[in-house]
């Protein structure tokens, strides 16, 4: 009775040894083709957005402003000088009724504006809006949105830099997708016909912004993980 019990056990155990042994040629083959299939997909999202890299520089190398600007006014996201010079110069045109600098710093007056960009008394006064809300792209769309809707405008003139003319009129859009955006790019260089690839400067902004561009579209896509991009706002949360 006792052989017949410990023989039992012995083949038992031999058996689970057995099948142990079965499954593990089992269980490397999934392993193996998890990862073939982990390595396909990998591949394939580092294609598309590699693609998506090459179709977002050629758009920019290639974005020109309209031949015969013309909107119900002008909107100018701050960065740099030569951007306000350009929206001013589009208001002097006439190519806008009214234009708003939106994000300007809270130490930066009208009339240092006015002076840089050698404008007169009469038009600033006449014609210019300065926003001083808005820290960053999204505070800019939200600025603008609420400056647009206040005075009724249907087409809007965006000036920008060519680079981050997409992201702009992307956040824009967002937060008012009846508004009409027109872009109107500043180039600071051609990247059109010189090596911008071969510019390790030029490569980095293309890099960052495109990836700003993706976060941008994976944010206003699922609507979370957005900032409030105004001072007001931030001011009116702090707890101090």
């Amino acid at each position: 009775m006792s052989m017949d019990l410990s023989t039992r056990k012995t083949v038992s155990s031999q058996s689970m040894r057995e099948e142990s042994r079965s499954d593990r040629p089992v269980r490397r083959s999934l392993f193996r083709r998890l990862l073939r299939w982990g390595g396909f997909a990998f591949i394939f999202l580092a294609a598309i957005i590699f693609g998506g890299f090459l179709h977002f520089a050629d758009s920019i190398t290639t974005l020109k402003p309209p031949l015969e600007p013309k909107a119900d006014a002008i909107v100018v996201l701050t960065g740099g000088y030569q951007r306000i010079d350009q929206a001013v110069e589009l208001l002097r045109s006439g190519a806008g009724h009214r234009l708003l600098i939106s994000g300007a710093h809270p130490t930066t007056t009208p009339s240092q504006i006015r002076r840089l960009t050698q404008s007169s008394v009469g038009l600033f006064n006449c014609c210019v809006d300065i926003g001083y809300d808005a820290i960053d792209t999204i505070g800019n769309a939200r600025e603008a949105a609420k400056w647009i809707h206040a005075k009724g405008y249907k087409s809007v003139l965006v000036v920008t830099n060519n680079y981050h003319m997409p992201r702009s009129l992307a956040e824009l859009k967002y937060v008012d997708p009846a508004t009409d955006f027109i872009p109107y790019p500043v180039v600071n260089s051609d990247l059109k016909t010189k090596n911008w690839f071969t510019d390790p400067n030029a490569l980095r902004t293309m890099i960052s912004e495109y990836a700003k561009v993706l976060l941008t579209g994976a944010r206003n896509l699922t609507g979370l993980g957005r900032p409030v991009g105004l001072r007001s706002q931030e001011q009116s949360d702090d707890p101090d």
